[in-house]
């Protein structure tokens, strides 16, 4: 029996605010035990442009640099963390906002520059995930709502990954919890055809992922959950489901509408 859930929400659905609506009022209704990661979507982008300070992508990936952290920071850890959280209780979901420097939760390490500098990124430092206070939370009731940053523990935050965040968090917390790790966004779940938004896969395992991955039928955004999906299975985790905003609360039951991986 899974009793604790961990979600992560992806940033198109904290940018599209019906979708969102409709995903924190099924996500408050999950009985039990659950925590939920959240990505920033572009609103760190819009308010950077008000600022005048200019967002930087390579193959997709921001460029955190000294103005953009504290831009990501401010919007991810307050606007948008609080946002939700205060939704969250308006729909009886008692909530708590944190990033991974509270309680010093999730400490990291800025990555390495290797051909690309990345700047304020981090990488989590899994040796060191101090869980303790998550499981306080958890056994009061609390539901605790995460922002995709984390801290070197020199004082610095640094933006994470959220899909990380997750998995990490997950795997740390499979030890005391059986698990199922839940990635939520505008997708159904994983797709065999990217343009069919009804060509599910149900059911992924290892000798399924390599067929589907040798017959290069996957899209590459699916790849890094994909990734991570298997990373945490592999580290404890029960479960990991990957599937639209709106069927989060049946993707906690046992009959799920996305996509399962095992």
């Amino acid at each position: 029996m899974i009793d604790l859930f961990i979600i992560k929400v992806g940033g198109n659905v904290i940018d599209n605010p019906a979708l969102l609506q409709t995903f924190l009022e099924k996500f408050a209704a999950i009985p039990g035990k659950k925590i939920l990661i959240h990505g920033g979507g572009k609103i760190a982008t819009r308010i950077g442009d008000k600022l005048g300070i200019e967002s930087k992508y390579i193959d997709g990936r921001r460029i955190t640099d000294a103005d953009t952290i504290d831009v990501v920071t401010m919007v991810y850890g307050g606007l948008v963390n609080k946002q939700l959280v205060a939704k969250l209780q308006a729909n009886g979901c008692n909530a708590i906002g944190l990033t991974g420097a509270d309680a010093n939760i999730i400490p990291a390490v800025k990555r390495p520059v290797k051909e690309i500098d990345y700047g304020f990124v981090g990488d989590v430092y899994t040796e060191k995930l101090h869980i303790a206070p998550l499981q306080t939370l958890l056994e009061a009731g609390v539901t605790p709502v995460f922002a995709p940053l984390t801290h070197d523990g020199n004082g610095q935050i640094l933006n994470t990954n959220a899909d990380t965040i997750a998995s990490s968090l997950a795997i740390a917390l499979s030890a005391f919890y059986s698990v199922r790790l839940i990635y939520c966004f505008e997708k159904k779940g994983v797709l065999r055809d990217p343009n069919d938004d009804e060509a599910v896969i149900n059911l992924i395992n290892q000798e399924i992922y390599q067929q589907l991955l040798a017959e290069k039928v996957l899209s590459d955004g699916i790849l890094p959950k994909l990734q991570n999906a298997f990373g945490a299975i592999g580290n404890g985790v029960k479960e990991v489901l990957i599937g639209h905003a709106d069927d989060v609360l049946s993707n906690t039951t046992a009959k799920v509408a996305g996509t399962l991986i095992c």
